[in-house]
């Protein structure tokens, strides 16, 4: 039965409201900014009304049904493991986009919220909002998908933090360190695509300098 449930969290993450959102919107996800089909690209290209619906969307696909699940003790313990990571892993390996989905940031935020009745949440809506504020000022007002990005697996990174000071039970460390190793490989394009393009800046400022 477990087994069950774990593949209905998969495969309701699996649904990617905001890449449909984008047809319905004549836009095509693949083709904007770095071709997330997630709620970012589809409030940069049909505008924050079909971003939020979207936003909303994917956040309670992540949330609706694993709070009815950990609220009414059908899953418990170890088992919370594998079905709170179902609808991240489901997101990010879409099989309705050929295994190739999102980020999965707006369904992480419906996971945490579910788990620990959105303090986990608050606390990295947070963190992210603090990041960001950090990268608009380095940028002059200026951030990109790549920044993003890098806000995103610091702020989850400090989540794990988090959740061992806070002293949260074994099981939802693990979830949180599960969802970090997700998010890296989700963001490891743009994470990649901002090294490289910190090295090459270097190296222009560096034979600047020298010349």
């Amino acid at each position: 039965m477990i087994l069950l449930v774990i593949l209905g969290e998969f495969l309701c993450g699996a649904l990617m409201f905001s890449y449909w959102l984008g047809l319905i919107a004549r836009k095509n996800l693949r083709m904007v900014g770095d071709g997330n089909p997630g709620a970012s690209n589809l409030w940069k290209s049909a505008g924050y009304k079909y971003g939020i619906v979207g936003i909303v969307l994917d956040f309670l696909k992540g949330y609706f049904p694993l709070v009815l699940l950990v609220e009414s003790h059908f899953v418990s313990g170890y088992l919370v493991i594998p079905t709170a990571l179902a609808p991240i892993l489901g997101h990010a390996f879409s099989p309705f986009l050929k295994f190739r989905g999102g980020k999965a940031l707006a369904v992480t935020f419906g996971v945490w919220c579910a788990l620990t009745k959105f303090e986990v949440g608050l606390v990295y809506a947070i963190l992210l909002a603090v990041f960001l504020g950090i990268t608009l000022i380095i940028k002059k007002g200026q951030s990109s998908s790549d920044w993003d990005s890098l806000q995103a697996i610091l702020g989850m990174l400090l989540i794990s933090v988090y959740l061992y000071f806070r002293h949260y039970p074994s099981e939802i460390r693990w979830i949180g360190l599960g969802n970090l190793m997700i998010m890296l490989y989700t963001n490891k394009g743009n994470l990649i695509h901002l090294f490289h393009r910190r090295i090459k800046e270097n190296k222009k400022s560096d034979g600047g300098f020298s010349a």
